[in-house]
């Protein structure tokens, strides 16, 4: 069922991209001025990388290279960030004082202004509640590694070939790390840092770790506290009860039948 889910998506995905492609690329060739946004960058850097080296076949993204790029471009952010921002607010909508405490804080560190790159880094209670909820609904539940060549760590030894699982959700709900309520919503646990509450141990890791973490993580994180701020500022919200909760994992950690909001406008 989820393959099929996933075959149909992608070929969707395809479609609509190539038709983009397309479009960008006799725009391009006319001489027209490329989109300044991202895929109009990678189109024009790419069509001049091209024109420059025409002898060259090895040169250049192929159509089917830049709609994968594409395709990373949306998984990698504009999902993961969205994911990130619908289990937040499914979980103020359940906790209103987490809510409350968060728009607090939204105002006094903006007041009514928009959110600003500087102010970010002083929503201590925002960004705890993001660990916690990338805690409790991971983006992906599991990261798998490919192993490129015989590998010893600690008493075990990986050869080559084999991929190894890190099953993200298991690690963040397990009661032996995180104590008795690990599966409950506590944000108060990262009060004092995620090396404080994990003790320095690999134990939380919602954009993987080491050489191969997410390079986005920051961005990511930046792009939500923003959504989330002007989100508190301007609304309050609770869940409709027609919101049945039933995480549901799709490439990422989603709700699997939405998730059913009642917004209400804030006189500020």
């Amino acid at each position: 069922m989820v393959k099929k889910v996933l075959d149909t998506r992608d070929k969707k995905i395809k479609v609509n991209l190539d038709k983009l492609l397309n479009k960008r690329e006799k725009a391009m060739k006319a001489g027209e001025t490329a989109n300044s946004d991202l895929l109009g960058i990678l189109m024009e850097s790419n069509f001049r990388e091209i024109q420059e080296h025409q002898n060259n076949k090895n040169i250049g993204m192929s159509v089917k290279d830049v709609i994968e790029e594409c395709k990373l471009f949306y998984l990698a952010s504009q999902e993961t960030t969205s994911v990130l921002l619908v289990w937040t607010m499914v979980l103020l909508s359940e906790h209103p004082n987490w809510q409350a405490r968060a728009r607090e804080e939204v105002l006094q560190v903006f007041g009514n202004k928009k959110p600003e790159a500087d102010g970010l880094n002083h929503l201590k209670i925002v960004t705890m509640i993001f660990h916690e909820v990338l805690t409790l609904y991971p983006l992906v539940e599991m990261l798998a590694r490919a192993i490129y060549k015989d590998t010893q760590v600690g008493d075990m030894c990986f050869p080559a070939g084999v991929q190894v699982v890190l099953p993200t959700i298991l690690v963040h709900h397990d009661h032996e790390i995180w104590g008795d309520d690990a599966k409950e919503f506590n944000p108060e646990r990262f009060a004092e840092g995620v090396l404080k509450v994990t003790k320095n141990q690999v134990s939380f890791f919602p954009f993987g770790w080491g050489p191969r973490v997410c390079i986005g993580q920051n961005f990511a994180m930046m792009e939500a506290k923003i959504a989330l701020a002007m989100i508190l500022h301007h609304f309050s919200f609770e869940l409709s009860p027609s919101y049945a909760h039933a995480p549901f994992s799709i490439l990422t950690m989603q709700p699997q039948y939405g998730a059913h909001l009642i917004l209400r406008g804030l006189q500020c």
